[in-house]
């Protein structure tokens, strides 16, 4: 749990740095006046959006839509698969296209939290000493860029250094609270739900556009979800109740009350709840726990590509694994660069946090929204939960994440637009990767053909086909098509090896397979004609060695003894073109393309011998 504290909470647990501060701020181009009511509404009004959005709609409901222990949209997305089909093909396959396009918005979310957390923080400095703002985005940038490099390391080791500082984060932030409650306990009357229906009723005018600023105090929700692979819903759960949630309501009950002690404290609420003397301290625990708070997005935004790529929606990507103990703890380094690239171009763009509010709150609340509606679609079709009882939930919890969707499309030109288009950019990559991929995949398979047809081909002795001495071995997905390397060889070159292995690579939800379990082999049908298919399974943690594996093979079931220390292995390799075919438009033929260049080397993730891989390539027409 301490870990968890390290990791998952650290975007929602820094919100209350510029919640309050954004909703009063008076160059919002729909400002909330300050006054002695508006405070207990917005008050309120946070309080009873981080319980429906928070508390009930992820902690208590969507945290038990896992997905073999791992949690986010993608998650979502899988089960939506699995179960979805038997409620209509096209629904779900609309649903699924959501699900996508909220994933979408989640990356968007990850380039954009690091950005609006650490400038926030960074931003104290200036109340502390106001000839220093020149420095706010330099030293932001070179925190983000340290954060980044440290990734490598692994959400584990990175969890237990950050969770101590994320436990002394929490109590600070709450016993400011508490301080600023004591000198006006009316404050508490904001837990009554009447105060936040007659702010957004009573004033709906203020309280509408308010919301688009009040949503920045549920950021990080979809994180706590996404990053459930890497922790288990239990310790992210507990740490919420017993240690987050408090901490952060008393947070903004004492800003509140400052406020009503002097509206001139608006400026910097969660600052000034502080005495001078600890300002500067608790500047640089801010600073701390914002990159934390980046940590959240960073790692769930891992667990995303991740999930991605296995479901089809991205190339297949380097992956690290960090941990033995838990199967999401990943680290994938063209995601991490991608990201410090993007959220230094934020830095440098909008160089304050204020600038960034609106395009934070369009990120959350599109991916919040698309997570509930599939959510309850997932809960009818996997548990059969009666549409009635869906409906209680469903009505009101969808209809308070419209309301800020709403709100927060106010401010479409005011920056809402960024994560629009960031998220129709990825949405439009991982589409098209898919349809492309669909593509590739069936004019693939129609040219490999049965691997069982092609091996009775060989049996039956073809005398244009000279069989060679030595062992080659070819990596395939599976051991229903023939590899494109092995037919060619065949077809082409009119030569086959005495001995030829068809392997293929399964990974297992373990961290570590035994050796004497982890090779099976197929004859193919025929015990002497030195071809079979080997299937090699390797835990999450292990390097995916396949020389390694193959010198465990018993000669008694390999037809004959292989020459592994000067075999050859083969590697099919797919030239893509742009077709004239309407398979796809030409720009997406272009950038699906462009996409399969990030796809990682297959003989550095196999373990293979440079100097005896032979890669035979073949060319397909999007």
């Amino acid at each position: 749990m301490v870990a968890a504290l390290g990791v998952v909470f650290g975007d929602i647990g820094t919100s209350p740095i510029y919640t309050i501060q954004t909703v009063f701020n008076p160059a919002d181009p729909h400002p909330v006046p300050v006054s002695v009511d508006n405070v207990y509404g917005v008050v309120s009004l946070i309080f009873w959006s981080v319980t429906i959005i928070v508390t009930v709609t992820y902690i208590l409901l969507a945290l038990r839509a896992d997905n073999d222990g791992e949690g986010g949209i993608m998650a979502l997305i899988t089960q939506l698969r699995r179960w979805g089909s038997q409620h209509g093909r096209r629904q779900t396959a609309a649903l699924a296209a959501l699900g996508i396009f909220g994933a979408s918005l989640f990356f968007g979310d990850s380039m954009i939290t690091p950005a609006i957390s650490v400038l926030s923080a960074v931003e104290g400095i200036e109340v502390v000493q106001p000839s220093l703002a020149d420095f706010v985005v330099p030293i932001t940038a070179v925190i983000i860029v340290t954060l980044f490099l440290v990734q490598r390391r692994g959400t584990s080791a990175v969890g237990r250094v950050f969770g101590p500082v994320m436990i002394a984060w929490f109590a600070v932030i709450g016993a400011c609270g508490v301080a600023g409650i004591a000198d006006h306990p009316q404050i508490l009357r904001a837990l009554s739900p009447t105060y936040a229906l007659g702010f957004l009723f009573g004033h709906f005018g203020t309280a509408f556009f308010a919301l688009a600023a009040i949503v920045l105090a549920v950021t990080g929700a979809e994180a706590l979800y996404a990053d459930m692979g890497h922790f288990g819903r239990r310790a992210i759960t507990r740490g919420w109740l017993f240690l987050v949630f408090p901490a952060c309501i008393l947070s903004y009950f004492g800003q509140g009350a400052l406020i009503l002690d002097d509206p001139g404290h608006v400026s910097s609420p969660f600052f000034l709840l502080m005495p001078a003397w600890g300002r500067l301290p608790l500047v640089l625990l801010a600073t701390a726990a914002t990159v934390i708070a980046s940590q959240a997005v960073i790692t769930g935004a891992y667990s995303v590509a991740s999930q991605a790529a296995r479901l089809g929606y991205l190339p297949r990507l380097r992956i690290a694994h960090t941990s033995e103990a838990t199967v999401g703890q990943i680290y994938v380094p063209w995601i991490n660069w991608l990201l410090m690239v993007s959220v230094l171009t934020l830095v440098f763009a909008f160089r304050s946090s204020a600038a960034l509010a609106y395009a934070f709150g369009m990120a959350v609340t599109g991916t919040i929204t698309i997570t509930t509606l599939l959510f309850f679609y997932v809960a009818r079709a996997r548990w059969n939960i009666p549409l009635w009882l869906l409906a209680l939930g469903a009505v009101p919890l969808l209809s308070v994440d419209l309301l800020f969707v709403a709100a927060n499309l106010t401010k479409l030109v005011h920056g809402a637009w960024l994560p629009l288009l960031i998220g129709l950019t990825a949405f439009t990559i991982m589409t098209t990767w898919q349809r492309g991929r669909d593509i590739v995949t069936a004019e693939r398979e129609r040219r490999e053909g049965s691997l069982r047809e092609f091996v009775d081909h060989l049996h039956a002795g073809d005398p244009s086909i000279l069989e060679v001495p030595g062992t080659a071995v070819f990596l395939n997905r599976g051991k229903r098509t023939a590899p494109l390397a092995l037919r060619a060889n065949a077809e082409h070159n009119h030569v086959r090896h005495a001995h030829v292995v068809i392997m293929s690579i399964e990974t297992e939800p373990v961290p570590r397979v035994p050796a004497d379990e982890r090779i099976s082999v197929d004859s193919l049908g025929y015990t002497e004609d030195g071809i079979i298919h080997v299937c090699a399974r390797f835990g999450y943690m292990e390097s995916q060695d396949v020389p390694g594996a193959l010198a465990l093979l018993d000669p008694a079931v390999t037809e004959g003894p292989l020459q592994l220390d000067r075999a050859s292995y083969f590697l099919s390799k797919i030239e893509l073109r742009p077709g004239t075919e309407p398979t796809m438009a030409q720009w997406r033929k272009r950038l699906f393309i462009a996409t399969s260049y990030i796809t990682a080397d297959a003989a550095e993730q196999f373990g293979l011998p440079r100097e005896r891989t032979v890669i035979m390539g073949a060319h397909i027409e999007i």
